[in-house]
């Protein structure tokens, strides 16, 4: 009975540490999900590169709070140019974050969570200074 007990004390810490393990601190810029294709590295007609970082930090506080765009919900685009969209909780972080804000653009953020995919379950969400 006792090396039960003990087995699943074991067990239960070795399931807790692989949770903690699975949380990511991300940075980039605060998007929705509707203006984000806007910022993909792409090569427009005649050859020009268009998109990147510079489009996503000219991405504006006002934009972020339009309705259709809180609709559509919110991510994060890394450096390396892909977008992860966040759960519906994180979608609710993110628009409290935006209202208590200064900042009107360049909407740098630290995001920590878990990442499956192309999203994020998000526990935090802090606009860097």
């Amino acid at each position: 009975m006792k090396n039960l007990w003990r087995n699943l004390a074991l067990a239960g810490l070795i399931a807790g540490g692989m949770t903690v393990a699975a949380a990511e601190q991300l940075t980039g810029i605060l998007m929705d999900a509707n203006n984000s294709a806007s910022a993909e590295v792409r090569i427009e007609p005649g050859g020009l590169l268009a998109g990147g970082m510079i489009v996503a930090e000219a991405y504006t506080r006002e934009t972020a709070l339009k309705p259709d765009n809180q609709k559509a919900g919110y991510g994060i685009f890394t450096e390396d140019g892909k977008f992860l969209a966040f759960d519906e909780a994180g979608n609710k972080k993110a628009i409290a974050a935006l209202k208590t804000t200064k900042r009107e653009d360049d909407l740098q953020i630290e995001v920590t969570g878990e990442v499956k995919g192309n999203t994020i379950k998000v526990a935090t969400i802090r606009i860097l200074p």
